[in-house]
């Protein structure tokens, strides 16, 4: 024990100094590539509830921290200014909602603006700079809509969209990578998602593509006589079947194997798998959103009920007109108008491996009389009775305006 108290002190030094090195290395970098003359912005393209990173690439050696801003146009006079002054603003993931303001899901580390769970209204320019106003660097962030995107299931002979092309421009889908099959040892399927782009030569100068003359369809870059047909073209995805098997677990020692043998089966129901579950109640008729955890939109993520597989085949939101448990594409299961039948224990694969379980319980609410002290009747009350005072006192004002015009019209008897 004597012994390992020196090597720990001196793998503790080797981790400080590897520290060290990597700020040592990111100050490198600004000081390998100089700020443009002009201002430019790189094009970003996203989907939306994903979350993003813009770094802050270049900044002069004297600038210790910066402000990001966002514009929704270039030379708008409405700019929100994304930062708290202090360089750096920390935000809990975990606590992040749909739809809340930017102000609220963004964070500022080394120089490098997070921003979670994007929306299309978070679509425009973003510039890191000082508190006095002056830009470095400039992003052009395109967040494209998840609704009503275009599916296509290859198992079904279904194919993506063809390539729209004019005289002028032609747009086209760029797909990512296949994702991860979502299951291991069963049959499970892979997504790819697409995004549209925008190919021309009258693409604005000061914007910058991995590619030149392309651009994503929702950029400041394409022309506003361009933008028409864009909007048309929705984001899509391409979804197949696919089977993996499932990676073999370490095997412990022979007598921990033991050991644990017996304790695990005290108690243990065989036919569940073993991941951490939550409990949840849930009244009739009220609807429901599980969300599965760690999971981002991007990820390759899949639902169980039980023993069902829940395939986005069948459940993918958009599939059927009417449907009442679906799957959206930020991989989130939806219930509405929860029933007596959807009680149950609902499994959330994540990148092919099951990571937790969610126990359903449905339960009817308990219907109990009102009473005079309860806040609602009191509410009740007050607004029935100052509805009826505001209308007897209209009724009262009108009646005495019609006398008074009677009077006064009335000839003087002489």
């Amino acid at each position: 024990m004597v012994m390992r108290l020196p090597a720990a002190a001196v793998l503790l030094c080797l981790v400080d100094v590897l520290h060290a090195f990597a700020i040592e290395e990111k100050g490198d970098v600004f000081k390998r590539m100089a700020c443009p003359a002009f201002l430019m912005f790189d094009n970003a393209a996203y989907l939306a509830d994903m979350t993003f990173e813009l770094p802050c690439n270049c900044k002069p050696e004297e600038v210790s921290s910066v402000i990001w801003y966002f514009q929704k146009n270039v030379g708008s006079h409405k700019t929100t200014v994304l930062t708290d002054f202090a360089g750096t603003v920390v935000v809990d993931s975990g606590h992040i909602h749909a739809g809340s303001d930017v102000l609220k899901r963004f964070s500022i580390r080394m120089f490098s603006l997070i921003v979670f769970r994007a929306q299309v209204t978070d679509s425009g320019h973003y510039l890191c700079g000082t508190k006095k106003g002056e830009f470095f660097y400039g992003y052009d962030v395109d967040v494209q809509p998840t609704k009503h995107m275009t599916v296509a299931f290859v198992d079904r002979g279904q194919h993506v969209q063809d390539d729209y092309t004019e005289k002028l421009f032609s747009l086209f889908t760029a797909f990512w990578d296949w994702t991860r099959c979502d299951r291991c040892g069963v049959r499970g399927e892979q997504r790819r998602i697409g995004l549209c782009y925008v190919q021309s030569a009258q693409l604005h100068p000061r914007y910058r593509a991995a590619m030149a003359n392309v651009t994503s369809c929702g950029s400041r870059a394409v022309p506003a006589h361009f933008q028409h047909p864009g909007r048309l073209r929705r984001p899509e995805v391409a979804i197949r079947s696919c089977l993996t098997p499932c990676p073999k677990e370490e095997v412990p020692e022979e007598g921990v194997q033991a050991i644990s043998n017996v304790i695990s089966k005290l108690g243990e129901k065989p036919w569940l798998p073993r991941v951490p579950t939550q409990f949840h109640k849930q009244p009739v008729g009220s609807g429901l959103i599980i969300a599965c955890p760690g999971a981002r939109p991007e990820h390759a993520v899949a639902w169980d009920k039980d023993s069902v597989r829940l395939y986005r085949s069948r459940y993918l939101v958009g599939v059927n007109k009417s449907m009442r448990v679906f799957i959206d594409h930020g991989n989130h299961l939806h219930i509405q108008w929860v029933q007596v039948s959807d009680g149950g224990t609902y499994f959330c694969w994540r990148e092919g491996k099951m990571v937790a379980g969610f126990r359903l319980s449905v339960m009817y609410q308990h219907r109990h009389r009102r009473t005079f002290n309860d806040p609602e009747t009191i509410y009740a009350a007050k607004a029935i009775g100052m509805s009826y005072v505001l209308i007897s006192i209209i009724f009262i004002v009108i009646h005495v305006c019609r006398c008074c015009r009677r009077v006064f019209r009335c000839p003087a008897r002489t």
